[in-house]
């Protein structure tokens, strides 16, 4: 799958959107391509288990009844091995005794679950994830719960049945520390039942942060992925700013004495250092710092090609000034003016907080103005 449109199908990108992104939960039953059904089949779920020296406790869970189990249960430590590593036969046993696998960030040990993640993550301005689930019928991993990012769940083999409850956390980004506290009080505040979806093959739920739900396979083995969904959220406020705001040096003076004139001193700093800020947040500078901050999270896709080698673009600056862009164009251009060589390749690979295309571009603009010549 290369596109939203190919996972949401048959909903439209408009009425996702519209209707149910940020908002309410979608159940989109099998369209009956397959193409969702195979992104993960049981051989190549095998296939990347197999890869048994990638795994760690880590990346490897396991959950019964909603304890994690200790790995040292499932794993092996041996003489020469810098950490445990999970035993295939450990962890098939407690399958069958009733634990539930969980196999963490694969969205990079499979072509199919990379391409989708790569969507996702563009689509979304968002880092991904991508988490496995498999169990035997009637085990339930995870007690009711919320997440603090969005869901795309894909049923890939066997089915299982998912909870949803009616209420909702708001916008949550973060889980209390205590398990069972948390527990305790997400089942408090879960609301009603207010719907059970039968996922079968190939079927997708969606699922806002913060919507309270659990999930239980049914008959036979069940096998779904689920692709996190995490944006930055406003809180990246407070790391962008700090740095921006301390080159002012009003940021850097000291704070009045809260017991000077009863506090009135002080009232009216703190008043004019948030008109400072205000006034950052305002700038086209800093808009740019955060969608450059936003290209950094989302994850590039991985063309390696091999063995085919690379043909590299090398440009020399001619000592001509191009006409500057706007934004994160600017840096581009003005990271490859201070260069006394580079390639347009090295040049992507380094600046990954600009867009690949956006590079490209700045690069061909600035050959067309005669600032680089290739070399």
């Amino acid at each position: 799958m290369r596109s939203l449109d190919e996972l949401l199908h048959p909903i439209t990108r408009e009425d996702f959107k519209a209707e149910y992104e940020g908002r309410k939960p979608l159940h989109i039953p099998a369209d009956g391509a397959g193409s969702k059904r195979a992104l993960l089949p049981w051989a190549a779920f095998n296939a990347i288990l197999g890869q048994t020296a990638i795994w760690n406790p880590v990346l490897m869970r396991m959950v019964r009844n909603g304890e994690t189990i200790p790995p040292e249960i499932y794993c092996d430590s041996l003489p020469g091995r810098p950490a445990p590593r999970p035993s295939p036969a450990k962890v098939q046993t407690l399958m069958a005794e009733g634990a539930s696998l969980i196999a963490n960030e694969v969205q990079t040990l499979s072509p199919p679950l990379h391409d989708l993640a790569a969507v996702l993550g563009r689509t979304f301005a968002a880092t991904i994830g991508a988490n496995v689930y498999c169990s035997f019928g009637g085990v339930q991993a995870f007690a009711t719960h919320y997440d603090t990012h969005d869901v795309f769940a894909i049923q890939t083999e066997g089915e299982k049945v998912w909870k949803l409850y009616a209420n909702r956390a708001e916008n949550p980004v973060s889980l209390p520390d205590d398990a069972d506290l948390a527990r305790r009080m997400m089942k408090e505040q879960r609301g009603a039942l207010i719907q059970e979806v039968h996922m079968r093959p190939g079927d997708v739920l969606y699922l806002p942060r913060g919507w309270y739900h659990d999930a239980l396979a049914t008959e036979g083995a069940s096998l779904h992925v689920t692709f996190s969904v995490m944006p930055l959220y406003g809180g990246i406020l407070f790391r962008l700013l700090e740095p921006a705001a301390l080159q002012d040096p009003a940021f850097r003076a000291w704070l009045a004495p809260a017991w000077q004139d009863n506090g009135a001193t002080l009232a009216k700093q703190l008043a004019e250092l948030g008109r400072r800020l205000q006034r950052l947040t305002e700038l086209p500078e800093f808009v740019n710092e955060v969608a450059m901050t936003q290209e950094q999270i989302v994850e590039r896709p991985a063309p390696y090609a091999l063995p085919d080698r690379i043909t590299l673009t090398r440009y020399r600056p001619t000592g001509l000034i191009p006409p500057m862009p706007a934004g994160s164009a600017r840096i581009a251009l003005e990271w490859a003016l201070s260069q006394p060589e580079f390639t347009l390749e090295g040049m992507i690979g380094s600046l990954n907080f600009v867009a690949a295309d956006v590079v490209r571009q700045v690069v061909a603009d600035a050959e067309r103005a005669g600032a680089f010549k290739r070399v």
